[in-house]
């Protein structure tokens, strides 16, 4: 009698251990998965903020730059489908990195526009903007790389043994990372 009752013990013990465990390495998940989604959300949130520079700095140089329309409509038009985007799943991170791209050269093109004109150049409202998208550029490259760090330690808990038993269960999927834009790799050609 003593023995089988240390045998069910024994076994109440180690499910109980076995039980604990799943309950720690789900809350593990839990909190880690908000971590990459609290992340994600300070990225969306300085792309924001260059999406909500952006119709400031046309209007500054529509001003100066009145022949320019094209450029001046590349950038606006891009703005607008990078405003249409929502990430909700790993194939959809690409899609939005690729609008953002096209946005970045839209503002790269609008920026050599600006190039052109001196008295553009001198402009105090301009330099301010142009200030502050450079910082926001800066703001989005920590962002992107904080975004990755997260998802790194989330996918490498995700995917280790004995955890993925309980991710597979709990639905836990792994995170997509940023990567480089194709060619990034490339030193730009610089001529004078």
């Amino acid at each position: 009698m003593k023995k089988s009752l240390l045998i069910v013990f024994g076994i109440l013990a180690v499910l109980l251990v076995v039980l604990s465990w799943g309950v720690s390495t789900n809350n593990t998940l839990v909190q880690m998965d908000e971590n990459t989604k609290e992340k994600w959300s300070q990225v969306e949130n300085v792309y924001q903020r260059r999406a909500d520079l952006i119709p400031n700095l046309v209007s500054t140089v529509k001003g100066y730059a009145k022949h320019e329309a094209s450029v001046l409509e590349q950038v606006t038009k891009a703005r607008a489908q990078v405003g249409q985007l929502r990430v909700t799943g790993p194939g959809e991170l690409q899609k939005f990195d690729e609008a953002q791209g096209q946005l970045t050269q839209a503002l790269s093109r609008l920026l050599v526009v600006a190039e052109r004109y001196p008295e553009l150049k001198a402009d105090r409202s301009f330099l301010e903007l142009q200030s502050q998208l450079e910082g926001t550029e800066n703001r989005i490259s920590i962002e992107r790389r904080r975004f990755n760090e997260a998802a790194r330690e989330y996918n490498s808990y995700v995917r280790r043994f004995p955890q993925a038993l309980i991710a597979s269960l709990r639905n836990f999927r792994e995170k997509p990372y940023f990567a480089a834009d194709a060619g990034a790799q490339n030193a730009p050609k610089v001529e004078f």
